[in-house]
């Protein structure tokens, strides 16, 4: 039988220098900043939103009991 390389690469076990921590940090502060406007008492809101759920329901019965 063949060896297999137990060791994980180095990379795996470092932690995250500060050029990657400072690119996380400003993704997290442009997600906060972004600023979204929805009226969710708007008519077209609710259709959009049960048909949304209509869907994930039909999603998870196929996902349950699958047709052949």
């Amino acid at each position: 039988m063949s060896e297999l390389n137990t060791k994980t690469s180095p990379a795996t076990n470092q932690a995250p220098g500060p050029e990657e921590k400072g690119k996380a940090n400003s993704a997290k502060k442009a997600e906060e900043e972004e600023e979204i406007d929805i009226d969710l008492t708007a008519p077209e809101t609710e259709k959009a939103a049960l048909a949304i759920q209509g869907k994930f329901r039909r999603f998870q019965k196929r996902k349950k009991d699958p047709s052949p």
